[in-house]
C-alpha cells in the first residue's frame, strides 16, 4: 500500500461539507489567477445554452493548430504516461467540463476544495482535481508530455509539488477515511504520494470505445428557451431508472416543455461495477429503443469516487457547465458501502439535502427523484402511493438480477428492459 491512511469512525461533521462563500468569478489553479485571456469562450455554445457556465465563462484549452501543437510538445522536458483516472481528469479539464480550472490544482486550491468545497476565490466546487505522482524526477518548472499510450494528449506546466494530508482529503471529502470505502482506497492505493499544481494545454482528446462530446458540442444540440434536466448514472438503465428520469419531467420545478440529458459517466468506477464499455453499449440499444424528441443521450469520461453528497456537487456542477438548468438527484446518489460491514457511509437524502442547500450558489435546481416501485395493479407508482393502496409490490434486489442474469433465467421485463439484459449476456 502506498500510504497507511488513519482508520477512523465514520464522520460526517457539518464542517466536511461547509462552503465558504463567493468572492469572485476568477479560480486559482497552478498559483495564478486564471483571467479571461486564458479561458477561451464557445460563444455560439453559450448562445445555443441558456445555462451559464460555472464561474461565467467555458474553458477550451484545446489547440486547434498543428503547428502550435508540435511547438508545444517541443517545449517539453519528458513525457509521462497517464492512468485511467488521470485521462478522464485531464480530459475534462482541457474540453471545460471543469470550468473555470485550467490545470491540475496547486496546494493552495487543492486545501481549499478539500476544507471548504470551494477554490480560493470562495466559488463551489465539489472535489479537487490533482495530478498524483511517485516519481522524484518530476519538479516545478518542468513542462511535461502527457500521453495515453502513443497518443500525445496535453501538456502540464508544473507549478508546485507537496505532499497531501489524505487522510484529511478523504475525511472531507469522502466523510471517513477508513479503506473500507472505495474513494479512500483509491486514494491509499492508485495515487501516488505527491500531488502536483499545473496548467494544462490540451493537444488531442482520447480515443474511446465510446463517443464523449465536449460541453460546447453538448451546448450546441441544446435548446436556449427550455430547462434540461441532467440524470446521471454509472450502471445500466433499468425501467425503474427510465421512468424516474421520464417523470422528472413533470416535477412542478421544471418547466414547460424541459428535455431530459441522460448523461452516464463511462470512466473508471468501483472494482465490482460493469465495464464502460458494456454500459456504452447497454445505453445505445436503450437509446434507439425509448427515442423521443425530450430525451437526449451524451457520454461522460469521469472518474467515480463514491463520494455521496460532495460528489453529488461535483456532478451538478459539470452538468452546469455542459449547459443543464437541473439535476435530478437520486436516494444515496453516488453513494457506497463499507467493504467490511457492507453498512452504508451515507444516509439516503444527504446527497439531496447538500444539493439542496447549495443550489443557489451552484446555479443548478436540484430535482429529487421519486422513490417508485412496480406494483400489479399499476405498474410504476411511488412507494407511497402503493402503501396507501395496498398495493402488490414486486422486488427484485440487484443481487439476485445477477445471479438470474449469470443463471441464464428469464429476467422479468417490468424490472429491466430485454435489449439491455442481451447486450449484459452477451458481455458477461
Amino acid at each position: 500500500m502506498k500510504i497507511a491512511v488513519a482508520t477512523l469512525a465514520l464522520i460526517a461533521s457539518a464542517s466536511a461539507f461547509s462552503i465558504a462563500p463567493r468572492t469572485a468569478n476568477v479560480a486559482s489553479v497552478g498559483g495564478n489567477s486564471l483571467t479571461q485571456k486564458f479561458v477561451s469562450r464557445s460563444n455560439t455554445a453559450l448562445e445555443m445554452a441558456k445555462q451559464t457556465p460555472h464561474g461565467g465563462s467555458l474553458v477550451d484549452l484545446m489547440v486547434k493548430d498543428e503547428s502550435a501543437k508540435e511547438a508545444a510538445i517541443a517545449k517539453c522536458d519528458t513525457e509521462v504516461q497517464l492512468s485511467p483516472r488521470q485521462l478522464c481528469d485531464v480530459e475534462l479539464i482541457m474540453n471545460g467540463a471543469f470550468s473555470p480550472i485550467t490545470g491540475f490544482m496547486d496546494e493552495a486550491s487543492y486545501k481549499s476544495v478539500v476544507e471548504n468545497t470551494a477554490l480560493p476565490d470562495g466559488l463551489i466546487f465539489g472535489l479537487p482535481v490533482v495530478y498524483d505522482t511517485d516519481s522524484e524526477d518530476l519538479q516545478p518548472g518542468m513542462t511535461v508530455l502527457l500521453k495515453d499510450g502513443d497518443r500525445a494528449i496535453a501538456t502540464i506546466e508544473f507549478t508546485d509539488k507537496f505532499t497531501p494530508d489524505k487522510p484529511l482529503e478523504c475525511l472531507k471529502c469522502y466523510g471517513t477515511s477508513q479503506i473500507e470505502h472505495p474513494g479512500s482506497l483509491m486514494v491509499a492505493t492508485e495515487r501516488g504520494q505527491y500531488y502536483m499544481g499545473g496548467k494544462v494545454t490540451g493537444l488531442n482528446l482520447p480515443v474511446r470505445d465510446f463517443p464523449c462530446k465536449t460541453p460546447a458540442e453538448v451546448r450546441e444540440t441544446l435548446p436556449d428557451d427550455a430547462d434540461v434536466v441532467a440524470f446521471q448514472c454509472r450502471n445500466p438503465v433499468h425501467r425503474a431508472h427510465y421512468e424516474l428520469f421520464t417523470r422528472a419531467l413533470d416535477d412542478p420545478l421544471v418547466g414547460e416543455g424541459g428535455i431530459v440529458l441522460v448523461h452516464p459517466t463511462c470512466g473508471p468506477t468501483q472494482a465490482d461495477d460493469i465495464p464502460g464499455t458494456v454500459r456504452y453499449k447497454t445505453y445505445e440499444v436503450l437509446k434507439e429503443e425509448t427515442k423521443n424528441d425530450r430525451t437526449r443521450w451524451e457520454y461522460l469520461p469521469y472518474s467515480m469516487h463514491m463520494a455521496g453528497p460532495r460528489e453529488a456537487i461535483q456532478h451538478m456542477m459539470i452538468r452546469k457547465n455542459f449547459g443543464c438548468t437541473h439535476f435530478i438527484i437520486g436516494r444515496d446518489m453516488a453513494g457506497s458501502k463499507s467493504s467490511v460491514t457492507g453498512d452504508d457511509f451515507y444516509g439516503a437524502y444527504e446527497a439531496q439535502d447538500l444539493a439542496k442547500e447549495n443550489a443557489e450558489k451552484l446555479g443548478v435546481t436540484p430535482v429529487p427523484s421519486l422513490n417508485l416501485v412496480y406494483t400489479e395493479e399499476e405498474e410504476y407508482v411511488t412507494a407511497d402511493e402503493a402503501e396507501e393502496k395496498g398495493y402488490d409490490v414486486k422486488k427484485l434486489s440487484g443481487t439476485k438480477f445477477r445471479q438470474m442474469l449469470r443463471g441464464g433465467e428469464d429476467i422479468p421485463e417490468w424490472f429491466a428492459f430485454k435489449s439491455v439484459v442481451e447486450v449484459l449476456r452477451e458481455n458477461n
